[in-house]
């Protein structure tokens, strides 16, 4: 007869099998093709959107209890915030930024949010619904959702949104157009022109969204291998496991929040650049 512990190895799932299962989203169906817009991945809204609400609901706070004299360490930390991403957009942006330096911090606070999110211990979830008795409700649960390809390139598109508007606000819809056909090389190469615009806004939604969802994936990826190491029931596997993952997770603290920079700042450049001509 198989002891218990025998059994329990027996059923314990593989490496890739692990990591397989640490990678599915909760959907309301399974994917299978590459682009499929029917599937929603609830995991990855529900967490977006509670971090854009935390975000909001933080910059609110600031706002409410913002004072004249001497500031708190929240309202200093926020105040100093906003300063760092006027400043960028007043020396990126040469229009009016009523709205795009606003926008920028609120990109750079719920990217910050949903970044942190992989900080989290990576079976934390699996260990909650197993606990209360529901994980058959919640078969996958993904938290992070700039690790979801979907929600980067969901943003990229926002952006994309932005800068076809502020073209057409700055330049018209006339200046637009013939800069679409124009430029670089003259109306006379108007269809190499209009070709070689739309490679450009293509190119810079794609690697917008792909360099924000490549970095956040591989940290994703790698902390299930660190948990994996951390499996293997030996005390090289322990210490494995508690070494490298505090040292990842504390270098994984700067690229939280430098990813979320990057996209603020390439945000700000693509929005800039929509202010001006070819």
């Amino acid at each position: 007869m198989a002891t218990p512990s025998a059994d329990g190895a027996a059923h314990a799932p593989t490496a890739s099998e692990y990591i397989r299962h640490h990678l599915g989203h909760l959907s309301n169906k399974h994917q299978d093709f590459v682009v499929d817009f029917s599937i929603l991945n609830y995991d990855t809204l529900f967490w977006s959107i509670a971090m854009g609400i935390t975000g909001c609901l933080l910059m609110w706070l600031a706002a409410r209890r913002a004072t004249a004299g001497v500031p708190g360490r929240f309202q200093g930390f926020v105040e100093m915030m906003f300063e760092m991403v006027d400043d960028q957009a007043k020396a990126i942006v040469k229009g009016d930024r009523s709205f795009i330096a606003p926008a920028a911090l609120t990109v750079f606070v719920w990217v910050v949010l949903m970044n942190a999110l992989d900080l989290l211990p990576v079976d934390m979830w699996s260990w909650l619904f197993a606990f209360f008795g529901v994980e058959h409700i919640f078969p996958y649960h993904r938290v992070v959702p700039t690790a979801d390809l979907n929600a980067p390139l969901g943003m990229a598109l926002g952006v994309l949104a932005l800068m076809f508007y502020y073209s057409i606000k700055v330049k018209g819809l006339g200046g637009w157009l013939h800069e679409l056909f124009a430029a670089p090389f003259g109306i006379l190469m108007a269809p190499f022109n209009l070709l070689l615009n739309i490679i450009e806004y293509a190119a810079k939604t794609v690697s917008l969204g792909m360099r924000l969802f490549g970095n956040m994936f591989a940290g994703e990826l790698l902390f299930l291998l660190i948990a994996l190491l951390g499996g293997t029931a030996t005390i090289f596997g322990f210490v494995g496991h508690v070494i490298a993952g505090s040292i990842w997770a504390i270098f994984h603290i700067l690229i939280v929040v430098l990813q979320a920079f990057i996209f603020m700042m390439l945000t700000l450049v693509y929005l800039g650049q929509a202010h001006e001509g070819h």
